[in-house]
């Protein structure tokens, strides 16, 4: 059962919304796992619960990767077949890289843009990647971050400076270089400002 936005967008916006609430629920118990574990609970597993509750009503195949193609705007993510190995392969770069970066927000960044990147699901990609960069900017801290207005939240309200410092690691990406700079400075203002605003 799922409801479409052209059939009652007032509708779909208001399960939209209900959805973060009980996504960030949902991301608040997940963060609490990994403090308790260690940032190997971060897996697969966490992904789909985040992209399932985030798509709830909305879609129909939340949860999972995806086995189709999808088209986003001008951008052809890879295809489908490629999912499960490029998922694999960004864990192993949270993973193995976890006690070898501090910047509490690079690899936040390369969650970030990874995700939007691969576009792993059908629907929620940049919900569930949003939630996964915050998830590590907490285990980044050790504990749940303090203040009114998540980072996740302000993104939401200014996408411009998000998008730009998308197509800045695409491009960086294209030419062969790993380089989440910008993205990382610009969330290290938003948790600046969030953790300003308690």
């Amino acid at each position: 059962m799922s409801i479409r936005e052209k059939d009652d967008p007032t509708f779909f916006a208001h399960l939209q919304e209900q959805n973060l609430l009980r996504q960030y629920d949902l991301l608040t118990n997940c963060v609490e796992i990994g403090l308790s574990k260690g940032i190997e609970a971060f897996d697969k597993y966490t992904l789909w619960s985040l992209n399932h509750v985030a798509v709830a009503n909305i879609a129909q195949f939340g949860g999972r990767f995806r086995e189709q193609p999808i088209y986003v705007g001008n951008y052809i993510p890879p295809h489908f077949k490629e999912v499960p190995s490029l998922m694999d392969q960004f864990f192993s770069v949270i993973h193995e890289n976890w006690t070898i970066i501090d910047h509490p927000t690079t690899l936040p960044a390369y969650a970030l843009w990874r995700l939007n990147w691969v576009h792993p699901f059908v629907e929620g990609n940049g919900r569930t990647a949003r939630a996964a960069c915050y998830y590590l900017m907490c285990m980044r801290f050790g504990k749940l971050l303090p203040g009114t207005k998540i980072v996740p939240e302000r993104i939401r309200e200014n996408r411009q400076p998000y998008y730009q410092a998308l197509r800045a690691a695409d491009q960086a990406w294209e030419k062969g270089h790993f380089d989440v700079i910008e993205l990382a400075n610009y969330l290290q203002e938003l948790l600046k400002a969030q953790l300003a605003d308690q």
